[in-house]
């Protein structure tokens, strides 16, 4: 947490940055502060939430393919964004704003909402608008991975959620993936932890990404919990996604194999009696996965792009 002292000097200098659009040199002349620190105020202004952006990207949806992933797969919902695949990076964040309306739409005061890593989930919580408020309790759904980018992890995702909607967050102080099936099942036996566990399972809303279990991008390999070629044995074998840290297959069934026993968050059983799972996805490269997680039953809401779903149905 932020001392009053410093969140004031955030606020102070972002307000001569943006308000008043003074240079950074010139803020650094008006505090006495070297023009480095300014721009690293305004950095941590940013990730502190101390200053908040709202792009109102243009967000047209592709019933006919809403309708027909719904009716395919029993979706309660099906948001699928209208996007020009040759600008991946803005296609994510409008995905994001997509969703993020969604959640404006069903979050109530008094829920509890849970929340995953990755990216595409970063994306949906940053479009979260400023004026929006839910008074939800927010859970980690996955324990934290140490080696990842620190503002993708579930713990710094649960805690930006809370800010920007007014509610409490709830840590899931354990790692997400333990050393061994037997180390897992002693940490999730431990009160606090099995306590926070508990909260997630009874929560109303899941907000999830899927992965499709790319070495060259999977959190897991950077965080060191595996190498990339024992992923792509992994994928060999069968396993073509993930919904938090939960390895599935092609046919939407669980991975057999003893790295969904070392997770330490909600299970892919866990997440199927969640009543709105909200998974959001894009990207060709992830169809198979897409699929693969359609098929487990654990998503209720899938938030997607007009070309990744074409090829999802194509499969």
């Amino acid at each position: 947490m932020l001392d009053a002292a410093h969140q004031e000097l955030l606020a102070q200098v972002a307000s001569l940055y943006y308000s008043e659009e003074l240079t950074q040199d010139a803020i650094a002349t008006q505090l006495g502060l070297s023009r480095v620190k300014i721009y690293r105020l305004l950095k941590q202004a940013r990730q502190e939430q101390v200053i908040q952006f709202t792009i109102n990207w243009p967000l047209q949806r592709e019933q006919a393919l809403e309708r027909t992933l719904c009716q395919h797969f029993g979706l309660q919902e099906a948001l699928v964004l209208r996007a020009n695949p040759q600008d991946l990076q803005h296609t994510l964040q409008r995905l994001g704003a997509l969703a993020a309306r969604y959640l404006e739409q069903i979050l109530k005061d008094g829920m509890t909402l849970t929340v995953c890593l990755g990216r595409s989930t970063y994306e949906a919580i940053n479009a979260i608008r400023p004026g929006f408020q839910a008074k939800v309790q927010v859970v980690q759904a996955l324990g934290s991975m140490a080696f990842v980018q620190q503002n993708l992890d579930s713990a710094t995702l649960a805690r930006l959620l809370a800010q920007k909607l007014g509610g409490e967050v709830t840590y899931l102080a354990a790692p997400g993936m333990a050393d061994s099936a037997e180390a897992a099942v002693v940490l999730r036996s431990q009160r606090d932890i099995q306590r926070v566990l508990t909260i997630a399972q009874s929560a109303q809303v899941a907000l999830l990404g899927i992965g499709n279990l790319d070495p060259t991008r999977a959190s897991f390999v950077k965080a060191g919990l595996i190498t990339a070629e024992e992923m792509n044995a992994m994928q060999a074998a069968g396993a073509v996604g993930d919904m938090g840290g939960q390895l599935f297959t092609a046919d939407g069934h669980l991975f057999d194999h003893g790295w969904n026993q070392r997770v330490i968050g909600l299970h892919l059983d866990e997440m199927k009696r969640i009543p709105l799972t909200i998974a959001v996805a894009t990207g060709l490269p992830k169809a198979d996965a897409i699929l693969g997680a359609l098929r487990t039953g654990a998503v209720d809401v899938l938030c997607t792009d007009d070309e990744t779903a074409r090829a999802v149905m194509q499969r």
